[in-house]
């Protein structure tokens, strides 16, 4: 007689196997096809901005290079261009009016560049120490005019030149009224934007009032990195608020003031919006007192039709712009070592 098999005794059975359950064995997952390794992952991610960079960066930057050596019409074809060699940069340099330009240019980014700094930093100091629970209301009131947008701040500010119903005009009319300092007052209403003595004050009080909320938060960024144990230290030893402003937050603040002044001398020649929409014309009033460099080149390349001119012009600013960021460097930049 024989003796039953126990369950663990019994010999093992497969269920029975389909043709579809086997091919799917076969074929691995689609997720694992889709798999990347982990030293190719990095750079796949990257490829969407890479490409972006390649094409609206790199492209545009080689092709304006490219630019610069020909005579190009575009309304004429990518056919009509030809090699003038260094000609175009030797029209650049005996322009007047790109000359004139640069000096418009330089004379805004110091009147509208330097005094941002000079107050932004009082007020950081300022709004750092004498507010604290409503320090974030206060600055973001600041903020507010570094990101409104241009046209509107030029509508507003071209209503406040206004020479017969401006805001501006009528403050000074009204102290004139005042026996000592009607004697330093214009005898007639100003015309901020059509005469060209006033046209770049006028422009340089439009960027000072956008871009000091900018400094504002950059300055206050520096001050809360400050250790407050310098403070304690320098109260305990006698110094008082003003040399602790000199010999702690000034050294403090020295490398944002050395970013601070790079960003602002950059953006300062770069200057475009301010002066295009605040001018009637666009191209620069009166006399082309606010005409800047970015507003030539836009001139030369859409007005005169003439793009190689324009590259070239555009290189010589980036020249420029990368000397004074040197100089800048240089000066402030020695301090931090």
């Amino acid at each position: 007689m024989t003796t039953p098999l126990r369950p663990a005794d019994a010999p093992e059975t497969l269920p029975p196997v389909s043709a579809t359950s086997a091919a799917s064995a076969a074929v691995p997952a689609r997720g694992s096809r889709l798999r990347i390794s982990a030293r190719s992952a990095p750079y796949v991610l990257l490829l969407p901005f890479l490409a972006l960079f390649l094409i609206f960066g790199l492209f545009p930057l080689g092709f304006s290079l490219y630019l610069a050596f020909q005579s190009w019409e575009p309304t004429s074809g990518l056919g009509a261009m030809s090699f003038v060699g260094w000609d175009n940069f030797r029209f650049a340099l005996s322009d007047e009016w790109f000359w004139k330009s640069m000096w418009n240019t330089l004379w805004l980014a110091v009147a509208g560049g330097v005094p941002q700094h000079l107050v932004a930093i009082p007020l950081a100091c300022f709004i750092h120490a004498g507010f604290k629970r409503w320090r974030n209301i206060v600055l973001g009131a600041y903020f507010v005019p570094y990101i409104t947008s241009t046209v509107a701040v030029a509508i507003v500010f071209t209503l406040l030149y206004s020479t017969e119903y401006g805001l501006i005009n009528a403050v000074l009319r009204g102290l004139a009224k005042w026996p000592l300092i009607g004697a330093l007052m214009p005898a007639q209403a100003i015309d901020w934007i059509n005469d060209p003595e006033h046209l770049k004050p006028a422009i340089a009080v439009l960027v000072f009032w956008r871009f000091v909320g900018f400094n504002i938060v950059l300055y206050l960024a520096g001050l809360q990195a400050i250790p407050r144990d310098l403070y304690e230290a320098a109260t305990i030893d006698g110094a008082g608020p003003l040399q602790q402003f000199f010999h702690i937050t000034l050294p403090g603040l020295k490398p944002m003031i050395l970013f601070g002044v790079t960003l602002s001398v950059v953006g300062g020649l770069q200057l475009f919006e301010e002066p295009f929409i605040l001018t009637p014309d666009g191209r620069g009033g009166s006399d082309q007192a606010g005409m800047t460099a970015a507003v030539y080149l836009y001139r030369t390349a859409f007005d005169f039709n003439d793009f190689g001119a324009a590259s070239a012009m555009s290189w010589l600013l980036f020249i420029a712009v990368g000397a004074l960021t040197w100089a800048i460097h240089r000066g402030i930049g020695r301090g931090l070592r």
